[in-house]
């Protein structure tokens, strides 16, 4: 997820460069929403790992 996110700000970055707004806004848009289902799922299997071993 992170390094999907970290592709479409670097997209969103070189469109902004280029006087593509619309591009980098939808760009950057995905990469936030992308980082933030990453985080999410990261704890989420942080918290779901720790679990002892199942009987």
């Amino acid at each position: 997820m992170f390094s999907w996110a970290l592709t479409f700000l670097v997209i969103g970055l070189i469109a902004a460069v280029f006087g593509f707004t619309g591009i980098a806004g939808t760009a950057t848009n995905i990469a936030w929403i992308l980082f933030v289902v990453g985080i999410i799922l990261a704890i989420v299997f942080a918290v779901a790992g720790r679990r002892g071993p199942r009987i």
